[in-house]
C-alpha cells in the first residue's frame, strides 16, 4: 500500500470546523460590507485575504493579502476574532492583529490581541464589530 503525503503551505488547513457564526456576510460599526468563507475574508469593494490557515482553538486566522489590494500586496496578515455575547446585533469581533508580515510563520507569531477588553484589544484599537449583513 501506498501513501503519498504532501505538505501545502497555501492550503486551507483546519482540523476543526469553521464556526458557523463567522461564514456569510457581514457590516461593521461602519456600515462597510464583507464576505467571509472558509477560504476568503473579503472586504467590499476590494480587499481580499486569501485564507491560508484556521486556527480555530486561538480564534484566528493567517492569509496572505491579495496581490491586487491597495495596501501591503502579497504580503500576509493574520486576523484575530473573538464571539460577543449580549452585544445584538454584533455577533463578532476580528483584529487585524498583523497585516504586513513578510511571511505567513511572522504573521503568526504576531502579539496576541487582548479578547477580554474589545474596546482597546486589538494594538490599541477596538475589535471591528460585525453584524449580519441587511444587503
Amino acid at each position: 500500500m501506498f501513501i503519498s503525503a504532501t505538505l501545502c503551505v497555501s492550503c486551507t488547513s483546519t482540523t476543526q470546523k469553521v464556526p458557523d457564526y463567522l461564514v456569510g456576510s457581514f457590516q461593521d460599526d461602519y456600515n462597510i460590507e464583507y464576505e467571509l468563507t472558509e477560504k476568503l475574508f473579503f472586504q467590499k469593494p476590494g480587499t481580499r485575504f486569501h485564507i491560508l490557515k484556521w486556527n480555530i482553538d486561538d480564534q484566528y486566522f493567517i492569509a496572505r493579502n491579495d496581490s491586487l489590494n491597495s495596501y501591503n500586496p502579497n504580503l500576509y496578515s493574520r486576523i484575530d476574532w473573538v464571539k460577543f455575547e449580549e452585544m445584538q446585533p454584533f455577533e463578532w469581533g476580528f483584529c487585524l492583529t498583523a497585516y504586513k508580515a513578510a511571511t505567513p510563520d511572522s504573521a503568526e507569531i504576531a502579539a496576541v490581541p487582548d479578547r477580554n477588553n474589545p474596546k482597546t484589544g486589538c494594538n490599541g484599537y477596538p475589535f471591528s464589530r460585525m453584524k449580519p449583513s441587511t444587503k
